[in-house]
């Protein structure tokens, strides 16, 4: 069988195996809708949700590249420097383990009531940061020890090590990093939107808080099915530029 069309299958085989169990134990709609009211659903709130999508992507696209760039400022400094990387060890441990929901209302203070999208923007960068950064730190430690003596042998100094030993090692881990990093700043996103969601951000967790308390649920499923294709889609599509720029740099090189 095709290995891409195995996940097709498999994705169509459920779909096929809920639609039936629903239709076939009676389950109330408001309870558990059947994929065909969700796809019904889906197609009627289609726009609204579309509009709503690009606002959560947005905001979280907006998180990702600020945490990269802090992120990657921050590792390169490591590697010029290594007692950067041990004054901000204790940090990064704390933006790791805490939960961004637990943080949500504070920032959204600091934010401004009147302007959720600055705390959604700051909480998908929070929970972003780690997996740029510990992929970072890991790939730039991870250049040959063979090349590095050579680069001793040769006084090359901090920036071209950085540059031409250290960062050829690390593209590889700093490019899964952003791919792992995507989808939590989409959750970061969403969490975030629960929390401050309102008024003028009105992103895709706050079209599924609004169908669920209305008991639409069909319609905060289409939400959530919106929600998850928009993260495949972004892997993916980090996932080839990923392929690209590896080729490219190698053939660099």
């Amino acid at each position: 069988m095709n290995r891409r069309l195995a996940p097709v299958l498999f994705v169509a085989f459920l779909l096929a195996a809920w639609e039936g169990a629903c239709r076939g134990l009676h389950v109330p709609a408001y309870l558990l809708p059947a994929p065909s009211a969700v796809a019904k659903a889906l197609v009627e709130a289609g726009p609204l949700l579309a509009l709503s999508a690009w606002g959560t992507l947005s905001t979280a696209l907006a998180g990702l590249v600020l945490a990269a760039l802090i992120a990657l400022a921050l590792a390169f400094a490591a590697a010029l420097k290594p007692i950067v990387e041990d004054a901000f060890a204790p940090v990064a441990a704390i933006l790791q383990v805490t939960p961004v929901i637990a943080i949500a209302p504070l920032v959204t203070i600091w934010a401004g009531i009147d302007h959720p999208g600055r705390a959604v923007t700051a909480l998908a960068a929070v929970i972003a940061f780690f997996p740029i950064y510990s992929g970072a730190i890991a790939g730039l430690k991870a250049a040959d020890p063979d090349l590095s003596r050579l680069f001793d042998l040769y006084g090359a100094t901090g920036w071209q090590r950085l540059w031409r030993l250290a960062l050829p090692s690390a593209l590889p881990s700093i490019l899964e990093g952003l791919k792992v990093a995507a989808g939590l700043a989409l959750v970061g996103a969403v969490a975030a939107e629960f929390v401050a969601g309102s008024g003028s951000s009105q992103g895709l967790a706050w079209r599924m808080l609004e169908s669920f308390n209305r008991l639409q649920t069909a319609r905060g499923f289409a939400a959530l099915a919106v929600l998850a294709g928009m993260g495949v889609a972004l892997h993916a599509a980090l996932a080839a530029a990923e392929a690209r720029l590896l080729a490219w740099w190698r053939g660099r090189q």
